[in-house]
């Protein structure tokens, strides 16, 4: 095993093992269970019991290099882990998953979204949008609550979309509770809520070349919003095979490379 990679996300926390490029095994954990069980903190620092999480040996997780990123990374301090901007683990992953050195990255994870450029192996622009969460899954997440469906369910349509235009996700779950009185079709609000995040993440990929995109986050499992975007962009679309793992894959990459 050459690296072991960490995602502490805001919604799930991803875990990635890698030996040279292989593939070792993938892993998730809803963030609040994970932390409740295996986390604890002592002289500032977090300690995770990586014994109990019952995927290595001690021994194993002692001498293996662990690279970590995600939501709080400034504020974490994970013993045993060298810590890595959110950008360069999310583009390494998406590297190592495509195998290209040009393209667009876009990220649509639990709380944030990410656009990022690179060229030849060469991070060349990004920008983040995580001061509202309405271009993220946590939108989708309320807004299946208000519709009371699986995200399953609201991936299945993007058809005659209901225009929804409010730009804050809690304007948003208003806005959808009163087109479900004016009594529009389950399958049309569903494509509404979809077609919403194309409007926020539309602005934010127009700075950027349009020749390949790569979708990644657990957005990127939302059927109806991948056709919408193809309709959106000139770009080739690219989701790779592991999405929602992106950046554990970009820093196990890290963690390999020492």
């Amino acid at each position: 095993m050459t690296g072991i990679g960490i995602d502490l996300g805001s919604r799930q926390v991803k875990l990635a093992a890698l030996d040279g490029e292989r593939l070792l095994w993938l892993h998730a954990f809803d963030t609040i269970p994970f932390y409740k069980r295996y986390a604890s903190r002592r002289d500032g620092q977090l300690r995770l019991r990586f014994e109990e999480l019952g995927l290595l040996s001690t021994e194993q997780w002692c001498t293996t290099p662990l690279v970590v990123t995600g939501y709080g990374r400034n504020t974490i301090d994970l013993v045993g882990a060298r810590v890595i901007p959110e950008i360069q683990a999310h583009i390494e992953g998406a590297r190592f998953q495509t195998g290209l050195e040009t393209f667009t990255l876009l990220d649509l994870g639990g709380q944030d979204t990410k656009v990022a450029r690179l060229e030849n192996g060469i991070l060349m622009d990004f920008i983040m949008n995580d001061k509202c969460a309405a271009s993220s899954g946590r939108y989708l997440e309320n807004m299946a609550q208000v519709l009371d469906i699986s995200l399953e369910e609201l991936a299945r349509h993007h058809q005659h979309p209901v225009a929804l235009d409010a730009t804050c996700g809690i304007f948003g779950e208003s806005e959808l509770i009163g087109k479900i009185i004016e009594g529009h079709s389950l399958e049309s609000l569903c494509a509404g809520v979809n077609q919403t995040l194309i409007k926020r993440v539309g602005p934010m990929l127009a700075r950027f070349p349009q020749d390949t995109l790569v979708l990644t986050g657990g957005v990127a499992r939302n059927t109806a919003f991948v056709i919408l975007l193809r309709d959106i962009t000139r770009a080739e679309l690219i989701v790779p095979p592991h999405p929602q793992h992106n950046g554990a894959l970009g820093c196990a990459v890290a963690a390999g490379r020492g």
